[in-house]
This record gives structure tokens, C-alpha cells and sequence, in this order.
């Protein structure tokens, strides 16, 4: 197997972990979290999404999130923009690493960002000029990459000929997304090779896996091994599009850190430390979350 020795985990798990849940974690909780997050060793941090509030009031207080925010030397806190607004309050917070995606299906787009497709094209190629303008690190996403919930199969064509307008326009790293766990593993190798031959050793190429179907690590390793550098993951595996009905969460942080580690590549993050703070994450959600290292038995534990 073709393995990198390191790779890079996006712990997401307050942004897509809490845009559907129904409890609103206040500002002291999320900076308590980041602490904790980092304490565990986790390197990236996706805050939170600069969206209306009134669609997603989970992320209201991303804002004042960020002008709280003590900053730890070595870590990266990016969060999510999708218009111009967002980006504009993203800015005007200091955020110096963006996360701008368009869905590669017309009907998400129309129900997660009330445009079309091509619409959506035009608009994300202008938040990135205007980030890559403004200084900001970039990361550009293709949503729905793998399939989706609404129309079905998506062409790779036109998710490649994404990935080549990103390369264009100086995005920093390409994002495939898995929106609805859709994907398979010759799937997920297939597509990351070939965006990552579009890129080359330019761009860093990202997965980020929803693990409806149970393939959600499966998927991981075989992105891997086509070539992505960083995978999105989130505590517990909380998440899930609120725009997409019975959508499943991310493949769990810990998890994803237990199957890897096993397999030699390091991450950086303690999946001890990130289970204990699953078992914060539950205790205010109100339920048992997907993950298993976390309810794993003390003495299964090696």
C-alpha cells in the first residue's frame, strides 16, 4: 500500500458536527472545546461558518468565536464562507484560512445556496479571487463530488473541470466532498488521483467523507493512497448537511486517528484525549454519537 507517513486531520466537529443539531452551544462552550481540541494535538480547527443566521443559528456566534479566540502558535482555525456577505465577515474577523465550496449538483446548490450550478461556479470563483487577493489561504471544495441525495450521479468531468478552475485561480488546496456518503473506494481513488494529477504537487488535494453507508474509513484509506494529504473529520462523528434530510455525520476524529496510527501515519492527535471530549460533545447533545474508539471497553484498549 501506497501510504503517506503524516497527514493533516481537520477536526470539523464544530462547524458540520453542530450546524444540525438543535442545542445552541454558546461561546464559552466552543472556546472550551477549541481548548480542549487542542490540548488532544489537533493542529486544524474548523470554528465555525460565517452563513445566515436565521438558516443556521448554530453558527450565529461565529463572530464573536473568533474575537475571542486565543490563538495557539501552530494551529490553524479556518472556518466556511459561501457568499460574499460571509466572506466579508470573515475578513473583517482576521480568519487567515477560508474554507469556499459549490455543490457539483444542481439541486443542492439550489437548496444550500439558493443559486444554480452555474451560478454557483461564477460565485465561488470570485470569493476565491477576492480571498487569494485579501491574503487568506484558501481551501476550495466541491460539494456533492461523489454523488447526490437529489439528482444521483454526478459527472467527474465536470468535478474536474472544477478542480482545474481552482488550480487557475491560485486556491492553496482542493477539496472532494462526500456530502451524503455516497462514495465507494475505487470511487474516492479514482477521482483524488485524477484531480491530484490536475494539481500536481501545487495544491494540496483533501477528502471530506460522510460516513452514511459504514465506508467512511474505508473511503479515507483509499484517498490516501490516490494521493490526499489532509481528511476532514469530526468528534464522534457528529454532522450532517441540515439542507439534506437523514444526512449522517463525518467519520469519527478518533476513529479516523485509531486506523490510521495502526497503520504507521502519524497525526499528531491523542484518540484518548479527543474520546474524552466525545463524551463532552454527548452529554450536551443528549444522545450516544456514532464513533466507536470512544465507547470502546477499557480493557479492549491497547
Amino acid at each position: 500500500m501506497k501510504l503517506p507517513k503524516t497527514i493533516v486531520i481537520e477536526e470539523e466537529g464544530l462547524r458540520d458536527g453542530l450546524q444540525s443539531e438543535e442545542r445552541i452551544f454558546s461561546v464559552e462552550e466552543k472556546l472550551d472545546l477549541i481548548g480542549r481540541m487542542e490540548a488532544a494535538g489537533v493542529r486544524r480547527i474548523q470554528v465555525g461558518s460565517f452563513v445566515h443566521p436565521k438558516w443556521v443559528p448554530q453558527m450565529a456566534n461565529t463572530d464573536e468565536v473568533f474575537h475571542r479566540l486565543e490563538r495557539t502558535d501552530g494551529v490553524t482555525y479556518t472556518a466556511l464562507v459561501l457568499n460574499d456577505k460571509g466572506l466579508e465577515r470573515a475578513l473583517a474577523c482576521g480568519v487567515g484560512h477560508l474554507s469556499m465550496s459549490m455543490s457539483a449538483s444542481e439541486s443542492h446548490n439550489r437548496k444550500n445556496a439558493n443559486c444554480t450550478r452555474e451560478e454557483a461556479k461564477e460565485r465561488v470563483r470570485d470569493m476565491v479571487s477576492r480571498a487569494k487577493e485579501s491574503g487568506v489561504t484558501v481551501r476550495a471544495g466541491i460539494q456533492s463530488a461523489f454523488g447526490c441525495a437529489y439528482d444521483g450521479a454526478i459527472d467527474p468531468e465536470f468535478v474536474l473541470g472544477v478542480v482545474e478552475m481552482y488550480r487557475e485561480l491560485g486556491a492553496d488546496e482542493v477539496n472532494l466532498a462526500d456530502t451524503v456518503g455516497l462514495a465507494n473506494p475505487r470511487a474516492v481513488f479514482d477521482l483524488t488521483a485524477r484531480a491530484k494529477e490536475i494539481v500536481g504537487n501545487d495544491l494540496a488535494v483533501s477528502l471530506h467523507l460522510h460516513d452514511t453507508r459504514g465506508l467512511g474509513v474505508a473511503n479515507m484509506v483509499a484517498g490516501l493512497q490516490a494521493g490526499a494529504a489532509i481528511l476532514d473529520t469530526a468528534a464522534g462523528g457528529l454532522g450532517g448537511c441540515p439542507f439534506i434530510p437523514n444526512a449522517a455525520g463525518n467519520v469519527a476524529t478518533e476513529d479516523a486517528v485509531y486506523a490510521l496510527e495502526e497503520m504507521g501515519i502519524a497525526t499528531g492527535i491523542d484518540w484518548r484525549k479527543m474520546a474524552a471530549i466525545v463524551g463532552e460533545f454527548e452529554a450536551k447533545v443528549g444522545r450516544k454519537l456514532p464513533g466507536r474508539m470512544a465507547h470502546l471497553p477499557r480493557d479492549c484498549e491497547q
